[in-house]
């Protein structure tokens, strides 16, 4: 627990990381039995958790404050075209990339998580993000996002 506060330096969020360590923790299928390498693993757990929590709050920031500047109905429209393209962009990835952005960008989840849920290792994770992002990157800023927007539904590839 001191850990944990000394990393959050916040009383409230340090419970919730330690909480969150001892789920990992009992949920683990391996677990090390000479006390200072379980004592490393807690830790371990516990500084992993939080850099995850810490990108995860990152990530949210700046998007908060990227959308916090749209003010006044233009701005309102340009915001609801532009989720519509990245809404279309993203139906246009392969399932596998949908599958990988969804859990790693939209949802938080680490690299080592999406693996193990997916059944897949951690680098074809981190391979199919960086492809999805590419391909998100190359449908919204081309030319093909005003195609895209106007096929309704139908992708180029």
């Amino acid at each position: 627990m001191r850990y944990a506060f000394a990393l959050t330096r916040d009383r409230d969020e340090a419970r919730d990381l330690f909480q969150e360590t001892v789920v990992r923790a009992m949920s683990a299928t391996e677990i090390p039995v000479p006390e200072p390498a379980f004592r490393a693993w807690l830790f371990k757990i516990v500084r992993n958790l939080w850099i995850d929590r810490t990108r995860t709050h990152a990530r949210r920031s700046h998007l908060n404050e990227r959308f916090a500047g749209s003010h006044g109905p233009e701005a309102g429209e340009a915001t609801t075209e532009r989720h519509y393209e990245v809404r279309e962009a993203f139906s246009c990835l392969t399932i596998e990339h949908q599958e990988v952005l969804a859990l790693v960008d939209i949802a938080g989840f680490s690299y080592e998580e999406t693996g193990e849920l997916l059944s897949i290792p951690k680098g074809t994770v981190m391979s199919r993000v960086a492809r999805a992002r590419q391909a998100m990157f190359q449908l919204l800023s081309s030319e093909a996002v005003v195609p895209l927007s106007r096929q309704r539904g139908r992708c180029e590839r």
